[in-house]
């Protein structure tokens, strides 16, 4: 079973849709006992940094997710909860995030492109990479204004928007993306079976 965290701030409709289009058996809940004896994890999120923390902490599900990937469970962040599982943001102030993978987020600069990232962006392969080598070269879907940057042993793709955004990152079995990819076509429908595959 595929946990989808439910705490108020996630895009869950199309990405439950997703899971059902591949034929994963994937529920959305809050239940810690739930989570915790999933196969694996997915932790979407839409909206802002402060406010989804905050969230997420009212329900004791950040502890929850901790105690999962301690546990060996795979974690997949999706958009806000890929921002979400690096040590902090800057977001409406300096906010701490669930520090699983190292590095802090923060906007993108306004360099003359439009802020938010909205549409799609060519993905570039940083390292080798088992679960995600087909997202090289390949198009998907940003809704962001706001950045990871961390260490590159972590960044497993990124895109060119001003900057190198890093859109995979991947520490042990935690993983994350920038992109939507219950929006980004076959592309993204791969990504998240390989992520499936990965699952114990």
């Amino acid at each position: 079973m595929i946990a989808v965290i439910d705490y108020g701030a996630g895009n869950v409709f199309n990405v439950l849709k997703a899971c059902d289009y591949l034929g994963a058996d994937a529920r959305l809940t809050d239940d810690p006992q739930e989570i915790l004896q999933a196969d694996g994890i997915i932790f979407p999120g839409v909206g802002a940094f402060k406010s989804a923390m905050n969230r997420l902490q009212q329900r004791g599900l950040d502890q929850v997710l901790k105690q999962a990937v301690q546990a060996g469970i795979p974690l997949l962040g999706i958009c806000l909860g890929m921002q979400m599982l690096f040590e902090s943001s800057a977001e409406f102030g300096l906010t701490q995030g669930l520090g699983l993978i190292p590095g802090k987020v923060v906007q993108l600069p306004d360099d003359g492109l439009f802020i938010p990232q909205v549409g799609w962006n060519q993905n570039q392969l940083k390292q080798p990479s088992p679960l995600f080598q087909s997202v090289d070269q390949e198009y998907t879907y940003f809704v962001h204004s706001y950045y990871a940057q961390c260490p590159q042993q972590y960044v497993v793709a990124s895109v060119d928007y001003g900057v190198p955004v890093p859109s995979i990152v991947q520490r042990g079995k935690v993983y994350g993306m920038q992109f939507h990819p219950e929006k980004s076509g076959r592309v993204g429908l791969k990504l998240l079976q390989s992520f499936f595959n990965e699952t114990r």
